[in-house]
């Protein structure tokens, strides 16, 4: 016999109860957990050990919960155990409703002290002077590729990378109206200006296109100008009272960033090897032929698969470049650890930026 409405209602309230009983449960054993840490001196926060509890889960998930809804479930349940003890201050391109913001929280989880910045540089001042404890900044969008800044500063800071999340990005046009007549004046983050250069040359051709800060800072700055639009989230949007005139006006449906997250390595050092780890260097080599093709063929001899190879000028005037590579796999693979050696023998600079478990 069907069971009615209000039966299921009942069921799900008597279920719910068991579950804050169960989270409850969970929470005093990470506390104890906590206590042990502190004992030993070692950090409350393990990302690869939290990526591990999270792929267990999802290869084990019978259903119907989507594995990407695992993700977000107990990302959110160890972030609330964590900030029993203290939530992490995380450090990310401000004000409220950035695409910086939301990759913290996706990453984190929402139990965190948030600490918006103005720049990149300020981020990666903040996570240095301990002001944050890590610090999340854009390093690539699948379309417009690298985030320079991003990369410069990973160069010459003591920052190392110990996290990634990729990020789908939705551009939104957010204005006071709800109506795409009588834009004057476009405002966003240059690269989603470039995101979105398709769209706005078809539908706002004679609209100026004025770059600031971040999405959240145009976004606010739309809500003081009626003739004024942002291209944001629609966090953005409900953060300072905007319509969405127009959705997802990014010109690639697919449009993805990938974050990166820094901290001291006296905050977190390296993370263990999870099984799906990266390695990211920054190298450069002496302007001769063939000296480009010489770094590469320490990662064929030993198996090592490339995933990531961009250029960026040393700035010395002598036309020599800095090369960033990702890599997969873990320095304590012997063969990860024979090739990055190899490597390194043959550079005249040599950077380990970061080792860190690999997310979807």
């Amino acid at each position: 016999m069907a069971r009615d409405l209000g039966q299921l209602r009942t069921e799900i309230d008597a279920v719910d109860r068991e579950l804050l009983q169960i989270l409850n449960r969970r929470a005093a054993l990470a506390n104890e957990v906590g206590e042990i840490k502190r004992a030993e001196g070692s950090t409350v926060f393990r990302p690869e050990r939290e990526a591990q509890v999270i792929n267990g889960l999802q290869s084990v998930n019978p259903g119907p919960l989507k594995a990407g809804n695992v993700a977000t479930i107990w990302r959110e349940i160890m972030s609330a155990c964590r900030a029993l003890e203290a939530p992490q201050r995380v450090a990310y391109l401000g004000p409220t409703g950035t695409f910086s913001e939301q990759a913290a929280m996706q990453f984190f989880g929402s139990s965190i002290e948030h600490i918006p910045c103005v720049n990149f540089d300020e981020v990666f001042h903040a996570a240095t002077a301990g002001t944050a404890d890590f610090g999340v900044v854009p390093v690539e969008n699948n379309s417009e590729g690298v985030v320079t800044r991003s990369l410069d500063l990973l160069l010459h800071s003591p920052l190392h990378i110990v996290g990634e999340i990729s990020l789908l990005v939705r551009h939104h046009l957010l204005r006071l109206s709800n109506s795409l007549e009588g834009v004057e004046v476009v405002l966003a983050h240059p690269q989603a200006l470039a995101q979105c250069q398709g769209w706005l040359n078809k539908h706002m051709p004679k609209a100026e296109r004025r770059a600031v800060s971040s999405n959240a800072e145009g976004a606010r700055l739309a809500a003081t100008n009626p003739a004024w639009a942002g291209i944001a989230s629609e966090r953005a949007g409900s953060e300072f009272g905007l319509h969405v005139a127009a959705h997802a006006i990014q010109d690639d449906a697919f449009n993805r960033t990938r974050f990166a997250i820094v901290c001291l390595p006296q905050v977190l050092g390296a993370p263990q090897a999870s099984g799906r780890d990266c390695v990211s260097v920054v190298v450069s080599v002496a302007n001769k032929p063939g000296a480009v093709h010489d770094i590469l063929v320490p990662l064929k001899e030993h198996g090592v698969s490339m995933t990531r190879f961009e250029s960026r000028p040393a700035r010395s005037g002598q036309w020599e470049y800095f090369f960033y590579i990702d890599v997969q796999g873990h320095p304590s693979q012997p063969h990860v650890a024979a090739a990055l050696a190899d490597l390194q023998s043959l550079c005249a600079f040599y950077k380990v930026l970061g080792t860190y478990p690999v997310t979807d």
